[in-house]
């Protein structure tokens, strides 16, 4: 048999009283536990799982019914991957769920911060933070919509603070931005690797990248952290970071500004602008990450990508007759 590496709850509860059964139940969603079978819940072996399914054991005791918490691997029938899998699937669910509210809430906000924003709003967004950091806590095998409702919860945040708190940021310019190495996170995808290939045509040509574990803290001043919670350059409002790096940056080139809206609308998946071009730059990407585990060879493969995608649109724009913004860099050759 395999090592044990999951905690069992299993009980039989009475049919009275009527509220203990639904009682039991909403401990049990409340601490992650997913059901095997009637009666019986799985969590991973930890002893913070443990403590948890032990207290709701004695409630179902304590309430005339029996309960009993074992440790188990299992030889035959499910293999643990699965069962990392299922987990994974519930709280991309709940991530998901949560994310589509938080996006929701940005709508009500409006495309500018407030002064002093409503109490009303406020107040839900910090239910809604409360919410991420419960759906957290029992995200067992970081499921990958995690990162999106915490960037979108990260929008609503930065929406709500009054104007002057990001004035500093917004003084930046690109010159202060010159050979600084670049921090993301691994397993880039399609606002990391546009934004990288921004940065690497329009701000420093010869800037460099590095990818940490997500949560990792890196307070070195030398560095310059995109496309992470509290980052230099990350979602604010309802922009993803491609879009925070071309306003902050000063680029006004038309076909950047174009891009921007498609890697908004694959990376917010808020149909903001509609594009009609995302559906198939999205599949690109797919293809991209699948092909390519490796965030350098992502990086790279990206680049070409969207210096062909550039192409496209600067090549629209001079045959329409439209003029290049004024200081505006021309495009990558």
């Amino acid at each position: 048999m395999a090592a044990p590496r999951w905690h069992l709850l299993i009980h039989q509860l009475p049919p009275k009283p009527l509220y203990l059964r639904a009682k039991i139940r909403q401990r049990l969603d409340r601490v992650g536990a997913l059901p095997l079978k009637n009666s019986v819940y799985v969590l991973p072996r930890t002893d913070d799982c443990l403590e948890d399914l032990q207290w709701i054991a004695e409630e179902a005791i304590a309430g005339g019914g029996e309960a009993f918490v074992c440790e188990v691997g299992f030889a035959f029938g499910l293999e643990s991957e699965d069962l990392v899998e299922r987990f994974r699937r519930a709280r991309t669910a709940d991530f998901e769920a949560l994310a589509g509210e938080i996006r929701n809430l940005l709508r009500a906000l409006g495309p500018r911060r407030r002064k002093s924003p409503p109490e009303d709003l406020s107040s839900r967004v910090a239910r809604l933070k409360k919410r991420f950091e419960q759906v957290s806590a029992i995200d067992f095998f970081d499921a990958p919509a995690r990162h999106e409702a915490e960037m979108a919860l990260h929008s609503a945040e930065a929406r709500l603070r009054p104007a002057e708190t990001s004035a500093r940021k917004t003084n930046d310019r690109r010159a202060e931005l010159v050979g600084r190495t670049w921090v993301t996170r691994t397993g880039v995808q399609i606002d990391r690797i546009a934004s990288a290939w921004l940065i690497r045509r329009f701000i420093d040509a010869d800037a460099r990248f590095r990818f940490v574990p997500a949560g990792t803290k890196d307070n070195d001043p030398k560095v310059i952290r995109f496309d992470t919670v509290g980052g230099d350059f990350t979602h604010e409002g309802d922009r993803c970071t491609f879009e925070t790096l071309v306003l902050r940056a000063g680029i006004t080139d038309p076909a950047v500004l174009q891009m921007a809206q498609i890697i908004h609308d694959i990376d917010l998946k808020d149909g903001k602008y509609d594009r009609m071009e995302a559906p198939g730059v999205q599949r690109m990407i797919l293809g991209l990450v699948l092909a390519h585990p490796g965030d350098d060879a992502r990086l790279e493969r990206g680049f070409a990508l969207f210096d062909d995608l550039h192409r496209s649109f600067s090549k629209s724009d001079a045959a329409t007759g439209a003029p290049r913004a004024r200081g505006a860099p021309r495009p990558p050759t």
